[in-house]
């Protein structure tokens, strides 16, 4: 099994693991990639549901954070992934709206999904928005699932009772799976 934590050259971007003096540069990535989510009226404008700064921390830490970065190295798209009830758990995966629609965010979910298989899990699961183009329908075409609420896990009950905490309108959000390879 190859190296996930290495970088892999990818035309033409290449991902590696964030580097904690990025810290900054994700929290940009993030809140570009969420502007795409103004006037859809799906979250709460005056709540956030970023990463806190010492959980992004420490999730890079971990080398559970990659990046999408062109020639010069300055990222610009983000996956971060965890393990939550036996599966690779898709925290939050954004690109930059600039370079959008280049297969970014497909190659870094890929990215994802590989780290999670060679951890010996056997699916990976997230959260979305059920209808916006460049979520449910992008992760249906990335070989993902809708579950339905009798199939979600323990920490799928705790991740939806947090999202509507953070202000997403939760009746509009889905819960994904794939088996890995």
């Amino acid at each position: 099994m190859r190296d996930l934590t290495a970088s892999s050259q990818i035309d033409p971007y290449r991902i590696r693991v964030a580097r904690t003096d990025e810290l900054a540069r994700l929290k940009e990535i993030e809140d570009e990639a969420g502007e795409l989510f103004n006037g859809l009226g799906l979250n709460d404008d005056t709540l956030d549901s970023s990463f806190s700064p010492d959980e992004r921390r420490r999730l890079v830490a971990m080398g559970q954070v990659w990046v999408a970065c062109p020639s010069d190295d300055v990222a610009v798209g983000a996956v971060v992934a965890s393990v939550r009830d036996g599966a690779a758990y898709i925290e939050e995966l954004d690109v930059e709206p600039a370079h959008g629609r280049r297969g970014v965010g497909t190659r870094l979910l890929a990215h994802a999904c590989a780290w999670g298989a060679s951890q010996g899990l056997r699916a990976a699961t997230l959260s979305t928005f059920r209808d916006v183009a460049w979520n449910g329908p992008f992760y249906r075409s990335q070989g993902f699932r809708d579950l339905d609420p009798w199939e979600w896990t323990p920490s799928m009950h705790t991740i939806r009772d947090d999202e509507a905490r953070q202000g997403l309108v939760i009746e509009a959000r889905v819960f994904m799976r794939r088996e890995l390879p």
